[in-house]
């Protein structure tokens, strides 16, 4: 048997194992209720990691294009980018895969002399790592620029109602006098 054969048999196990480990990232209230609540609406955050894992699970044993798979990290590494992690914490979630397919073949692996399929599989998790990371940083990024220009709004909307930011004026080409400049609202005289 080789080790695509055993990634497909042991489908579920390897998957519920992924899933424990990545919750155990949060606290237990939200690992019991990440777990748990099946309804994608009640608990939208556990079912994005689900169909998420299952689908990079299934991406890395049909060995699908990158294009494919990133749909599914990108749920994930969303959801991550919003919450309270590190850059590291949020992309371990691929890393735990490893984990928990050792935890479920290891003995196999060993003993079937599937040591080089393992290897090749581990590289291309951590490819999708990779992946993962770019993903995650573009959210992050995502999310600086809206917090940037919510605050330059905030800090504009608050001047203007302390009459502290006036009109740009408007420069006219007019060259019959030395009045070329028609002054809006709120410059003073002098």
């Amino acid at each position: 048997m080789n080790l695509q054969n055993l990634l497909i048999e042991k489908r579920s196990v390897i998957l519920d194992k992924w899933l424990d480990l990545i919750l155990e990232g949060y606290q237990k209230r939200g690992q019991i209720f990440f777990k748990k609540e099946k309804d994608r609406f009640l608990n939208p955050v556990g079912y994005e990691f689900r169909k998420g894992i299952g689908g990079i699970y299934r991406a890395l044993i049909e060995k699908v294009e990158d294009s494919e798979v990133t749909i599914f990290i990108d749920k994930i590494a969303r959801i991550r980018a919003v919450q309270d992690f590190s850059p590291a914490q949020a992309v371990s979630f691929i890393f735990l895969l490893k984990k928990a397919i050792r935890e479920e073949l290891e003995e196999t692996i060993l003993k079937d002399g599937l040591a080089d399929e393992w290897l090749e599989l581990e590289s291309k998790i951590d490819h999708l790592a990779l992946l993962c990371f770019n993903i995650y940083m573009q959210c992050k990024e995502k999310l600086y620029e809206i917090r940037v220009n919510e605050i330059k709004r905030k800090t504009y909307s608050l001047l203007k109602r302390a009459d502290l930011i006036y009109e740009i004026p408007d420069f006219k080409e007019d060259n019959s006098d030395s009045k070329n400049i028609e002054m809006r609202r709120g410059v003073n005289e002098f």
